[in-house]
């Protein structure tokens, strides 16, 4: 007869309900009852989130969870994310606009390749898609598609598919609600208290959590989902953190909540991103209002400066709005999970905004808990095989958010400067750009197990920063050269006709906000 067990996750918020809902969807099965999961968090700890970007895994995520895309939209006021546009991060703005490239496009859809056809990177590279077109618009129509206001999917397709790859930007705490009331709904039991003392066994694993409200609080599996206070994994446990702050300088943030000027507004689905003297600005549509916040380094810039920043770009028409300071903590703790406490979310470490990869963190972590979960008790391979999967993930993100720093061409401020200084720039990602600067860069060079972002997300932020690659001759065949000038030829057709075939972005979020109101309650 298998063994009871009690999972307690401390900590609610995106992470601690996510991590709830999808082990629950995952553990508790009808035929399986030997397990209870249940969190507590406070009532009294408000959620860190002020508006997120995702990944395109998060749709993976919802499906296997069983919220219906319907409902995640309408409820979380969510909006669809196609990619990413960099503005102002490879040249200085104050440069002519005639002589510079004000921005980039990170696509979420990967290169176009048919069957049999050559991969495109290298043509590109040689020149047959044209000497002024980007390597994102060359490659895949999806730039074109999201400039046009196009939405990723029409109101036919079914739930998370669509001709274009996509994420969503949404509300945090409207989606850490949506998790909890689902969660609760798949058995995980909810309790309201503050945490005020851990005990831990001779062994070092943790032997109880006391709760002013509930007493002592047993269980065979602690989660901690307490943000950067760590409260077990950290404060108990002493499980060291790792600081990254000598290659990713951004500290500060300050968020902003601004309305649209009209109700029907138009909703870009992508993510805009604004290089700035000390960091950068993210702009984020939801609904009914933009996400915007500056991302800064307190070692180049002090808080009224930035708010100065800030208000700049929101326009003086906004002066009345309160902007919210934040402090964040860059790094990760190589040990995540010891003896029976694991980690999920910022307790377990924060790697700035810039990519989205706070919730696929989130994502990853509950997923291996799930699926290396020790039913036998044994934690100790487990703890083993799930400390290198993360410490390794970790790791490569640094180098592909250090990527979009230390390739710009800027000057015009310390921040720039200290970016693109050598001793800035991991080793790791040092030897990468030598080797591609002689190759481009191929799914060789990358791990699938431990990497967020694809080969190909890679090649977009690199060629968009302008890098340059001395292409090898050997491959460029003379036998494909005509068919690669034909598929960037239909890339550049066959975007016209996308463009008529999908819906406005806004039109779609509201088919999808009326469906979802037709069955589903609004949560509050």
């Amino acid at each position: 007869m298998q063994k009871s067990t009690h999972i307690l996750i401390v900590g609610g918020g995106t992470a601690g309900w996510l991590s709830a809902a999808f082990l629950a969807k995952t553990l508790l099965t009808s035929d399986n009852n030997s397990i209870k999961i249940s969190l507590i968090e406070s009532p009294e700890i408000g959620i860190i989130g002020v508006g997120e970007g995702s990944f395109p895994s998060i749709r993976g995520t919802l499906a296997a969870i069983g919220i219906s895309e319907a409902r995640f939209i309408r409820e979380c006021n969510a909006t669809f994310k196609q990619g990413i546009q960099f503005c102002d991060w490879v040249h200085t703005p104050t440069e002519p606009a005639s002589t510079t490239k004000n921005h980039y496009f990170h696509p979420f859809s990967q290169p176009s390749q048919r069957a049999g056809s050559p991969e495109l990177l290298p043509y590109w590279l040689h020149g047959l898609a044209g000497k002024d077109r980007a390597f994102a618009d060359a490659v895949t129509m999806q730039k074109y598609l999201a400039d046009c206001g196009r939405a990723p999917k029409r109101s036919s397709d079914k739930d998370f598919l669509g001709p274009m790859n996509y994420a969503y930007h949404f509300d945090a705490a409207r989606f850490a609600t949506l998790l909890a009331e689902h969660a609760r709904s798949l058995g995980v039991h909810h309790l309201l208290g503050n945490v005020d003392a851990v005990e831990l066994a001779e062994s070092g694993a943790i032997a109880s959590i006391h709760s002013k409200e509930h007493g002592k609080l047993n269980a065979d599996l602690y989660i901690d989902c307490t943000g950067f206070r760590a409260r077990l994994i950290g404060e108990a446990l002493g499980s060291s953190f790792h600081s990254v702050s000598d290659t990713l300088f951004v500290d500060r943030a300050l968020a902003i909540q601004v309305p649209y000027p009209q109700a029907d507004s138009p909703i870009p689905s992508y993510t805009i991103s604004t290089a700035q003297e000390a960091g950068w600005i993210w702009d984020i549509g939801l609904q009914q209002r933009r996400g915007i916040g500056y991302v800064y380094s307190s070692r180049h810039s002090d808080a009224a400066q930035a708010e100065q920043v800030l208000r700049r770009y929101v326009g003086r028409s906004m002066d009345h709005l309160q902007a919210r300071s934040l402090q964040l903590e860059l790094g990760y703790r190589p040990i995540q999970w010891i003896h029976n406490c694991v980690a999920i979310g910022l307790s377990g470490g924060f790697l700035e905004p810039l990519e989205s990869s706070g919730i696929g963190l989130i994502e990853t972590a509950a997923y291996l808990v799930s699926y290396l979960f020790p039913y036998n008790g044994e934690f100790a391979p487990v703890a083993k095989t799930f400390n290198h999967l993360m410490s390794q993930r970790y790791e490569r993100i640094v180098d592909f958010i250090k990527l979009h720093y230390c390739l710009s061409q800027r000057t015009d401020t310390a921040f720039w400067r200290d970016n693109t200084a050598a001793e800035s720039i991991p080793a790791s990602l040092r030897d990468k750009l030598n080797m591609w600067q002689g190759r481009p860069p191929s799914r060789l060079d990358f791990i699938t197990d431990l990497e967020m972002y694809p080969p190909s997300s890679w090649q977009y932020v690199l060629y968009g920063m302008e890098f340059a690659t001395q292409l090898p001759t050997n491959l460029i065949r003379k036998d494909e050269l005509a068919a690669a000038q034909e598929a960037f030829q239909n890339i550049a057709t066959m975007r016209e006709f996308a463009a008529k075939d999908l819906p406005d972005h806004r039109q779609l979020i509201d088919f999808y906000c009326a469906q979802a109101r037709s069955t589903t309650p609004l949560v509050n």
